[in-house]
């Protein structure tokens, strides 16, 4: 088998198996996305998959899919974005339209109905798993732990009072928050050359 057709069958049974095994959305999708992509394919660095996590959140589309297309792209193109992104998409779709043919009966079997309150639990480890990588991950400077520790404190205040706090509008706070910090230093860095 010819190398680009090996990187393409790469792309999608690894974003396949991705799809396949990973339940509860994008969110919990994301540990499993960097442990493939990072750790056993290599095909981003650390640094590259938190970035990408983080535009592919902020951009329209579910995450996941965000990130196989961005992934499919870097390493084979437009027919890797394709793949990977169909890699991705294929399995839920599949499970999904078997479980919408049987969906009045489905949840009345007490096995299924256990086994949907395990992986509940299941995709909250999950998401908390991505969150702490990321976390750890995060560079050891004062603002990024500072911005996420407001953004952690407001959104468990707001589960507690009942508030709905939009995750989108905390993280366009935090990047105008980030773009006022920079544009200070900026001009303080100018200002102290212009003095020197």
């Amino acid at each position: 088998m010819p190398k680009q057709q090996l990187i393409l069958s790469e792309l999608f049974f690894s974003f396949m198996k991705v799809g396949l095994f990973t339940f509860g959305g994008g969110y919990a999708m994301i540990s499993v996305i960097t442990d493939t992509c990072v750790e056993k394919k290599q095909w981003l660095t650390q640094d590259e998959m938190m970035d990408l996590t983080v535009v592919a959140e902020s951009t329209p589309g579910p995450i996941a899919i965000n990130c196989a297309t961005y992934v499919g792209y870097k390493i084979a193109g437009m027919t890797g974005a394709v793949l990977a992104t169909l890699g991705i998409v294929l399995p839920s779709f599949v499970i999904l339209y078997i479980i919408s043919m049987f969906l009045e009966h489905f949840l009345e079997y007490p096995v299924i109905a256990a086994a949907c309150r395990g992986i509940k639990i299941g995709v909250s480890l999950l998401i908390l798993d991505a969150g702490l990588m990321m976390l750890k991950k995060m560079k050891k400077k004062p603002q990024p732990r500072i911005i996420a520790g407001c953004a952690l404190i407001i959104m468990l205040l707001s589960n507690i009072f009942s508030l709905r706090i939009s995750s989108v509008v905390l993280m366009l706070a935090a990047g105008i928050i980030s773009l006022f910090v920079f544009a200070v230093k900026r001009v303080l860095a100018q200002r102290g050359g212009e003095g020197q």
